[in-house]
């Protein structure tokens, strides 16, 4: 590996899934500004994510609908021929 490219400030970081309030704790260098304690009695930095696999339609096998024959027929009165 080459020296000086890794980052110097890896710890352990929680990542908190906003939509349904899953949380993991994992290693990462990235920045926080807030801090949660753990089950384990210890404070960590928190960083917060709007989706994670707990919540993502791919691996939830949950479909989004999105009304498309709605926005076509909006695009059709307003730019259509007449």
């Amino acid at each position: 590996m080459k020296a000086g490219i890794h980052p110097e400030n890896y710890r352990m970081v929680v990542f908190k899934d906003m939509s349904n309030n899953y949380a993991f704790l994992t290693r990462s260098a990235v920045e926080t500004k807030e801090k949660v304690q753990w089950e384990d009695g210890n404070e960590y930095p928190l960083f917060k994510l709007e989706i994670s696999h707990k919540s993502h339609p791919f691996f939830t096998g949950q479909n989004m609908l999105i009304d498309t024959a709605g926005r076509i027929d909006k695009f059709q009165k307003r730019y259509g021929k007449k």
